[in-house]
């Protein structure tokens, strides 16, 4: 099996987990806490993904660093997780479960390229204005690309809206380019 199959089947029984016992924000919290620590720490990473490391060993120190501070039903999870041997697939397990969350809560995560950073509260017009016009809650994550001298990208799945200055202007020289004259001018 592909490791994201693989990784999407651990989300969705760790989602059906969340599900059957109201525990979507526990098991949010603990993915949170495992990933960054497995991104800010190379030698966690390491001492986790390495299969030279004995998997008590493994599980001891998880019991350890993490007992305090998840469920301990998200510490079992990542403990089966440990023993099955899947470790180095915690990040996408993660990935995998954000995104089923997202769609259970009507959330879409967007791209949004602007000119210029926007400021707070322009940032918030923003999200509620593409939350009405998508009919979901959005979650956007704003690049800066001065190439576009105003408007906004938008793009989530497979879909683009483009309201860029370039693009109408762009879209004004073929209009300009193909309008035919009048004879005789």
């Amino acid at each position: 099996m592909r490791d994201t199959t693989v990784a999407r089947s651990y989300a969705e029984a760790l989602f059906e987990l969340g599900e059957r016992h109201d525990a979507h924000d526990d098991f949010a919290q603990g993915l949170n806490t495992i990933t960054s620590l497995l991104e800010s720490d190379d030698r966690v990473r390491a001492f986790l993904e390495t299969p030279k490391i004995e998997v008590g060993q493994k599980k001891s120190a998880l019991r350890e660093a993490l007992g305090e501070h998840v469920s301990p039903m998200f510490l079992h999870f990542v403990l089966v997780v440990l023993e099955k041997r899947r470790q180095q697939l915690i990040r996408a397990i993660a990935a995998e479960y954000r995104e089923l969350l997202d769609v259970k809560l009507g959330r879409l995560h967007v791209q949004v390229t602007l000119a210029h950073e926007p400021d707070e509260a322009a940032e918030q017009s923003l999200t509620a204005e593409l939350s009405r016009i998508l009919g979901r809650s959005v979650i956007p994550h704003i690049s800066v690309d001065p190439a576009l001298l105003g408007g906004i990208v938008v793009r989530y799945g497979d879909r683009v809206m483009d309201g860029s200055l370039r693009r109408r202007l762009i879209s004004l020289r073929h209009r300009m380019v193909e309008a035919a004259l009048p004879l005789g001018a």
